[in-house]
């Protein structure tokens, strides 16, 4: 086996495996069962892969052993485990310590959930920075299974101070095939993700709809729920100075008497409001994962954009035209509308950058060639694509292609109605 000397993670085999034996074992092992290892204990620097029904597609795959094959039941419990990555024929990495734990809202209910990775030691995956926080995403009921992936590239087409940086994979979780996954950033405070300073008024905050027991918030003058996430156990008095903050934005905001340029950046909200409304995120409409930051003396920014496997098209009856607007009318966005300035600035915003959204159907097309192989794997294990009679399952494709097909062709439909109706 060869080693790696590019990849950070490759660990030369230790001395102990004599060449020759290793090489009589690898091939005994591929001539016998494709990529499949015994077990951990007996080669301790692999952990096992079979791959005979889901064949390797071009995709790196995460192999992933949680402690005495351990189920993800919630997402609080974090579980101790080893993570590998594979190429088509051998790891590209060492084995690696970690926990791992549930993740998402409803997304963490279905049958292919989220994780959550918490690396014991910082891993730079596939070119990203290091970091020890990492999410891995299921797009189950995206059928497509690249949503989240091309509004990622369109925020940072369109300029964002920082958009999540991700990696398509499949995943194998306790030797069971899990299907192709988006493997992202986690939102945190980070030198390379949200870059501002940490500190006891610095703050990294969530518009959300619920939050966990342990979770740091407060209620808004408009009876919006907003996560503190930075800092972390933030006390009694950071959290009444953040909240003041905000409910005096929303007292001006509702009474219409603001100077919106001492309160937030207008360009950045600009953005991230196109983002929103142009995929019609349900989330999006000020319901949840809402990211903001705010500093004393400096002004509210939106972002990081954050969950979209219920947008373009899918969701629920509000969002499936690509017609009508949808987040204008919706927490914040809908007191910032009655201001001319604003609907002025969001119009030529449109007509400056409309072309980057009319090549969102471009990259939804280099994505696809991507995953197309990797598709059959994960809907030969996870048979949805022609499910529709249950929510969020509310649209049917005979195959993969045409599922690709209806999401570009909506994305070029609600480029077409807003022309018309901006």
């Amino acid at each position: 086996m060869a080693a790696h000397s590019h990849n950070p993670f490759f660990k030369t085999p230790p001395a102990r495996f004599r060449i020759g034996a290793l090489i009589a074992l690898w091939g005994f092992c591929m001539a016998c069962c494709g990529c499949v290892w015994n077990s951990t204990e007996d080669n301790p620097d692999y952990l096992p892969l079979d791959d005979s029904e889901y064949p390797y597609t071009g995709l790196p795959r995460l192999v992933i052993d949680t402690e005495n094959f351990s189920q993800i039941r919630n997402k609080t419990t974090k579980i101790p485990s080893q993570l590998q990555i594979w190429d088509e024929k051998q790891p590209s990495s060492e084995v690696i310590e970690l926990s791992v734990n549930g993740r998402g809202n409803s997304s963490f209910t279905m049958a292919k959930h989220g994780i959550r990775l918490r690396f014991d030691q910082k891993q730079a995956l596939f070119g990203m920075p290091k970091d020890k926080d990492w999410v891995l995403v299921a797009n189950q009921r995206d059928k497509s299974l690249m949503r989240n992936f091309i509004t990622y590239q369109l925020a940072k087409i369109l300029q964002d101070s920082y958009a999540p940086r991700n990696h398509f994979v499949e995943v194998f979780l306790n030797r069971q095939y899990m299907g192709v996954y988006l493997l992202v950033e986690y939102p945190k405070v980070a030198k390379y993700r949200i870059n501002i300073t940490e500190s006891d008024s610095s703050f990294f905050f969530e518009k959300t709809k619920d939050q966990d027991p342990d979770d740091k918030y407060f209620e808004s003058r408009l009876g919006h729920t907003f996560v503190i996430r930075q800092p972390k156990d933030a006390s009694q008095k950071s959290i009444a100075l953040l909240k003041d903050h905000v409910d005096s934005l929303e007292q001006k905001l509702e009474a219409n008497d603001i100077n919106l340029e001492e309160w937030i950046n207008v360009n950045d909200f600009i953005r991230y409001y196109w983002i929103q409304e142009f995929s019609k995120n349900i989330d999006g409409a000020f319901g949840r994962s809402i990211y903001l930051t705010w500093q004393p003396g400096n002004l509210i920014e939106m972002g990081p954009v954050w969950d979209f496997d219920l947008a373009y098209g899918i969701g629920n009856s509000s969002v499936m035209s690509s017609n009508d607007w949808y987040v204008r009318y919706q927490g914040w966005y809908k007191y910032l509308f009655k201001n001319e300035s604003i609907k002025k600035r969001a119009r030529q915003y449109w007509k400056e950058h409309r072309q980057q959204f009319i090549d969102l159907a471009d990259s939804i097309e280099s994505a696809s060639k991507i995953l197309t192989s990797a598709a059959k794997n994960d809907f030969k294990r996870w048979p949805v694509l022609d499910q529709d009679d249950y929510w969020p399952f509310v649209d049917s494709y005979k195959n993969y292609e045409e599922a690709v097909d209806s999401l570009k062709e909506w994305t070029l439909r609600r480029v077409q109605w807003i022309d018309e109706h901006l």
